[in-house]
């Protein structure tokens, strides 16, 4: 399990992509740990994806509790624009709560972010990452993600999956061929 090839499903062909829009540059935009005075503000940036069933409801005290498990995307002007989650289990790291405000979507703040992600994991010595998604994943699959058995999997995360979501896992090695784990990725 400790590179990609070892992951038995096949990567999804992307079609291409559109241009982004962009209101700020990326470079202008802070991303940083969340800290426990983030937790509401983190509540209320993922509501609207609960809603649409892209992420999974959570409550408060979830992100109360686990804000320093949360890394953000703040703009400027102190908003806080996206977040992703990265729990932590023996061998593996889990992404989770992933979500980008609407008018940012496609603005490279998401990949910003997730770069963020995988040096947060390489630092703690995760020598992998798995995410589960309900929608096209095409964010993760750029940059590196492959579908994966759910077996392959922290068993207590698979477990806490919702089976009526039909939420496919995604897994990305973070390891180097020769098996050490590289230096920072570069954001794109």
């Amino acid at each position: 399990m400790t590179t990609a090839t070892q992951f038995p499903c096949l990567p999804t062909v992307l079609p291409p992509r559109a241009p982004a829009t962009r209101s700020h540059r990326t470079s202008e935009f802070l991303v940083r740990p969340a800290h426990e005075g983030d937790g509401t503000t983190l509540a209320a940036l993922s509501s609207p994806f609960a809603h649409t069933g892209a992420l999974r409801e959570r409550p408060l005290s979830l992100y109360l509790s686990r804000a320093s498990e949360f890394l953000v995307a703040q703009a400027p002007d102190g908003t806080i624009e996206a977040c992703v989650g990265l729990n932590e289990h023996p061998a593996a790291g889990v992404l989770y709560n992933f979500c980008v405000a609407a008018h940012r979507q496609r603005s490279g703040i998401g990949a910003r972010l997730l770069h963020a992600a995988f040096a947060r994991a390489r630092s703690r010595s995760l020598p992998t990452l798995f995410t589960a998604t309900t929608g096209s994943g095409q964010l993760f699959l750029r940059h590196g993600f492959v579908l994966a058995c759910p077996s392959l999997a922290p068993a207590a995360w698979t477990q806490s999956l919702d089976p009526g979501r039909n939420a496919r896992i995604l897994a990305r090695s973070l390891r180097m061929a020769n098996g050490q784990l590289p230096g920072p990725v570069p954001p794109p």
